[in-house]
């Protein structure tokens, strides 16, 4: 398996093998439309993210050591204090349970810390509250904010001094943004919580993103220095090449990262029931994916095609074109 790996690898590299992500771009393009449209489309019809207690603010309730897991008790102990309200109920590890509710009076809390205490059989020492303040919940939505802002507009002015092109930045970005929208689509159709664990996994994957096309976008500033004078391949043909040298270090870079994230998500959330990994390993295990893809199947055929249009490049071609047309005859 291994040998294969590597000859397909170093067939890659050579070019007797070729992926033609570049030609294909205008399938990639609208798949990656298709699915920003939905992404910003299903929160929309959702009503919005499911925002964590962080966020939107509220009271939470953990309990310890119960002897059941059954979210309908702690949904009762609510409903019988508050009846109007809707309580999110979870279990955040194997004998634990979490209880968030809408912001709720000293009485109320007593009362359902009393309630929750008996529908799980605990003692008043296994049952914790806390309250997180509608200021708080505005600031930390704020700084989350300020935070990806910020990280975005370095990203476009570090890509624009390593590039030193801004057609190539401009790539880099259009791929980021891709993965930045459609990881939040997923995120918002799993209806998992934001947390601020989840936007710091998203800011992480957003770097990785970034950090597999320098690696590709590396390749092909290689690839292309000094085309105008060379008749082998095209500009567009020249960055094809360099996609399928880089595709293998790409699969691997990306296994490599998400196989321990892949093992806290399914393994760690859904096998163990460790529910404050679920937020931040989603994010994580789809981000590395999309901006795998995001690399491959955008922002590399988007630069070929900003740049095939150049006077110097469509001569270029036609140098190229001209030599095939002289080895047939």
């Amino acid at each position: 398996m291994t040998t294969s790996f590597a000859t397909f690898g170093n067939e890659l590299y050579t070019g007797k093998r070729s992926y033609n992500f570049v030609d294909s771009k205008k399938i990639w393009f609208i798949i990656a439309a298709v699915a920003v449209a939905l992404s910003i489309l299903i929160p929309v019809l959702k009503g919005g993210f499911n925002l964590g207690i962080e966020f939107r603010g509220g009271s939470e309730f953990t309990v310890s050591n119960v002897k059941t897991t059954d979210a309908g008790l702690g949904e009762k102990a609510v409903h019988d204090v508050v009846s109007g309200a809707i309580p999110r109920v979870a279990n955040v590890a194997g004998n634990t349970m979490r209880i968030q509710t809408d912001q709720l009076t000293d009485d109320e809390t007593n009362r359902i810390k009393e309630g929750l205490t008996t529908a799980y059989g605990v003692t008043d020492n296994e049952v914790t509250s806390n309250f997180v303040g509608p200021t708080w919940g505005q600031d930390v939505t704020r700084q989350a904010l300020i935070g990806l802002v910020v990280f975005v507009g370095l990203a476009a002015v570090l890509m624009a001094l390593y590039f030193r092109t801004w057609k190539m930045s401009l790539s880099a970005l259009v791929g980021m943004l891709v993965t930045m929208f459609t990881t939040a689509g997923v995120y918002a159709l799993s209806d998992f919580e934001v947390t601020p664990s989840a936007i710091i996994g998203f800011l992480t994957v957003l770097s990785y993103s970034l950090y597999d096309t320098v690696v590709v976008f590396d390749k092909i500033r290689e690839n292309t220095a000094g085309i105008s004078t060379s008749t082998r391949r095209t500009f567009g043909e020249e960055v094809n090449l360099a996609v399928n040298q880089t595709l293998v270090r790409s699969i691997n870079t990306m296994m490599v990262a998400v196989l321990p994230v892949a093992a806290i998500l399914f393994i760690g959330a859904g096998l163990l029931g460790a529910g404050t990994l679920r937020d931040l390993s989603l994010a994580l295990f789809v981000g590395i994916l999309i901006g795998t893809a995001a690399t491959i199947f955008i922002a590399a055929p988007l630069y070929a095609w900003l740049r095939q249009g150049e006077p110097e490049l469509v001569k270029q071609a036609g140098k190229v074109a001209h030599r095939r047309a002289e080895a047939t005859v």
